[in-house]
């Protein structure tokens, strides 16, 4: 079970309880009300069902008590009373507790077998267990009470002053003052009555960012104290030249409100907080409290905690008393929490995009403000600060976007299982590297490709068991589904067992369907070979079935994936099996891109396509073609000014970008490079998209739009 599913399971069955709970009082507040008692079922069963699937036996079996008991009441077998309400509540006590013990810790060893019990008797016998019985166990419980109570008065004082002193023989360590200095910059700053100077080291945790984060953390702090020193100063902290923690030194009334303070900031992981100076009884310098023992001012700290351990033991015994009204049963102990730590929320997706559009026009907006200083000729700290902030609330809302594959891949195994019976096969279908996380709109873009390239897999790859044991091979086929992540880029392998690709056979295809001529596939490797299945209306199968055969399908792979900035290719051994590799951008929509200049016209070339830039120096013209050699390779030259129309505009040699021999093997040759800037990129829709050489526009901050370059269709 992954942690994923488990989280969804918690915050699910949270919201399933909190329907219980107000069903419950609605129909306590009315018996007849048949809308409440129908939720209340619902609830009931949902929470049995998602327990059973996630292997929570304990929740799914006092799930099921309950929805037995309520299936009586809802029939009108057992009347609504009090004691039933109580008995309801109980057990829905019990499935929050266990449900808090699954948040926390992954599972629950949570023993309800007495509510279970008390339900079980209930539906067989028509009363509520124990109800009897209560007046006369409370009535004991109180005497007893009462005469544990004398007795605690009647004890021989000398006791009492033997607690005393013990009390009072505490550790010399904690009675001293912490050996911290104070900083200067505080000594003569007035402390108002009932503050202290507090020192708190504060931990980021594992960041990337940590000079970010705290600039964070420091500016909150801006607004919350009128005054406060840091160690380092501020300046490194900000730099994030720090070892893990940097120290804060803060005035305020308590340790407690600093700790809660600092703790409900998000970049925050640690926190320790260590009194300096004591709490003052009336304003005097942080100096002249720093003299005073820390103490001093603690004895009412010290009384408070005892009432509150004294409340809290009230408390419990107030909760062992409430027992009564459960017929006697024991109840959960409630999580420390109580259901305050909210650990997830649920938001709308639409607010996710709209959030993400609006990060957007901030990117847009930053590269407004900063060419128009440039161009002004103006510098700023506060720029570079602000892209700092631009740029850690970009990834924060690009993170917020993204979804592990599991979401599509989970109903993959059934697919793979009802094709394989379709076609009469047997397939072991394998999924590893589902947690890898992808921006939703790719997500939800390739899942179609996905299953097109699955059901291809059983029923072109996968032999029939005859035939697979005829060629020595095991009667059950096997297709695996493998993720891996790259820096800003998911591979996604689909591979199959099965009987491969014919190069011959798709040669012979490629020439009946008018798709390539002989002497055009004499020239073509075996890659490009099998690259043909990506054509529309191309198919390797003679016969027609619901599965596949209709040469549809493998063109809707292709195109997908390209229009998501993405790669797809074949690579398959002849009775050995074929693998089908889709390569992702992990994110869509902002991107790094190079702006070139090309006959006084700007143009941008994304980033991460771009393996080097050099001056067009060394360019070479062989049988009529302009070409540059690196490390032992050759790349032909392509000058954008002929692809794109434009009149070079070139003074000199020009520049030169190489392309990743990923992307394609060729360089490309330009008037001018410009800059390069994080841009949002918007794809081409209706009658422009699919021209070769453009990939979508972005938009400047002065408001012009730049064609972004397609590298590989160019």
């Amino acid at each position: 079970m992954s942690e994923e599913h488990r989280k969804a399971f918690v915050a699910e069955s949270e919201e399933g309880i909190t329907d219980l709970n107000n069903a419950l009082l609605a129909l306590e507040s009315d018996p007849d009300d048949a809308e409440a008692m129908d939720q209340i079922f619902r609830t009931a069963h949902t929470l049995k069902g998602n327990g059973a699937a996630m292997g929570y036996d304990s929740v799914s079996d006092l799930a099921h008590e309950l929805e037995d008991l309520l299936d009586e009441v809802r029939a009108g077998e057992i009347e609504i009373t009090p004691e039933l309400m109580d008995l309801l509540f109980d057990g829905v006590d019990y499935l929050s507790a266990m449900v808090d013990d699954i948040a926390d810790d992954g599972d629950t060893d949570l023993d309800a077998s007495d509510v279970e019990a008390d339900m079980r008797e209930l539906i067989e016998t028509g009363t509520v267990p124990g109800v009897d019985d209560t007046a006369d166990d409370t009535a004991d419980d109180s005497a007893t009470d009462t005469t544990d109570s004398a007795a605690s008065t009647d004890a021989d004082p000398a006791s009492e002053d033997a607690q005393s002193e013990d009390t009072d023989a505490t550790d010399p360590e904690e009675s001293e003052p912490a050996d911290i200095d104070l900083p200067e910059s505080l000594t003569e700053f007035e402390l108002d009555t009932g503050h202290a100077v507090f020192q708190a080291s504060v931990g980021l945790g594992d960041s990337a960012m940590q000079g970010v984060d705290a600039i964070f953390v420091l500016q909150a702090l801006d607004d919350a104290y009128e005054t406060f020193t840091t160690d380092p100063d501020r300046e490194q902290i900000e730099d994030g030249e720090f070892d893990e923690t940097f120290d804060l030194y803060l005035i305020d009334s308590s340790q407690e409100a600093i700790e809660s303070g600092l703790s409900s900031l998000s970049k925050v992981e640690s926190v320790s907080v260590t009194p300096i100076t004591a709490i003052v009884d009336e304003p005097m310098t942080a100096s002249k409290a720093a003299e005073l023992d820390v103490d001093q001012s603690s004895t009412t700290d010290g009384d408070s905690d005892d009432d509150t351990e004294a409340s809290d033991a009230d408390s419990d015994d107030s909760d062992s008393s409430d027992s009564g009204s459960s017929g006697g049963r024991s109840t959960p102990s409630r999580s420390k929490k109580d259901g305050t730590n909210i650990a997830s929320v649920r938001v709308d997706v639409d607010q996710l995009d709209e959030l993400y559009s609006l990060v957007e026009q901030l990117v847009t907006s930053r590269i407004k403000l900063r060419r128009e200083m440039e161009a002004a000729g103006m510098e700023s700290d506060n720029l570079d600060e602000l892209d700092k902030i631009t740029a850690n609330l970009q990834n924060t809302a690009m993170d917020m976007r993204l979804i592990p594959l599991s979401k599509i891949v989970d109903t993959f195994p059934r697919l793979v299982r009802d094709v394989a019976r379709d076609t009469g096969k047997k397939v072991n279908f394998s999924v590893s590297g589902s947690d890898i996380e992808l921006d939703r709109t790719i997500l939800t873009e390739i899942r179609d490709p996905l299953i097109h390239i699955l059901r291809n897999s059983v029923d072109h790859g996968i032999e029939p068991p005859e035939e697979r044991e005829e060629m020595g091979k095991a009667p059950t086929g096997s297709v695996s589904l493998t993720a891996t992540r790259e820096r800003d880029h998911v591979t996604i392998e689909v591979a199959d067992d099965g009987a491969g690709l014919d190069p011959e056979m798709l040669k012979e295809k490629a020439i009946e369907k008018g798709v390539k001529t002989e002497s055009e596939l004499e020239l073509m490797d075996d890659q490009e070979i099998y690259e043909l299945i990506f054509h529309p209306g191309f198919s390797t199968t003679e016969e027609v079935t619901d599965v596949s055969g209709r040469g549809v399908g493998m063109d809707v792979v292709h195109n997908t994936v390209k229009q998501l900035d993405g790669t797809v290719t074949v690579d398959s051994e002849l009775g050995e099996g074929t693998v089908v590799r889709l390569r992702l951008p992990v994110t869509v929509a902002i991107v790094k891109v190079m702006f070139v200049e090309v006959g006084g016209t700007e143009y941008g070339i994304p980033v991460k396509n771009i393996a080097e830039v050099t001056r067009a120096k060394e360019i070479q013209e062989t049988n009529n073609r302009e070409i540059i050699e690196h490390d032992d390779s050759i790349y032909p030259v392509l000058r954008l000014s002929e692809e794109l129309d434009e009149p070079s505009a070139v003074n000199g040699d020009g520049m030169l970008l190489r392309i990743r021999d990923d992307k394609r093997k060729v360089a490309l040759h330009c008037d001018q490079v410009i800059d390069q800037e994080e841009v949002v990129v918007k794809p081409l829709e209706g009658v422009l998209s699919g021209i070769p050489g453009l990939s979508g526009t972005a938009v400047l901050g002065d408001g012009d739009v730049v064609a972004v370059l397609d590298v590989v269709t160019l």
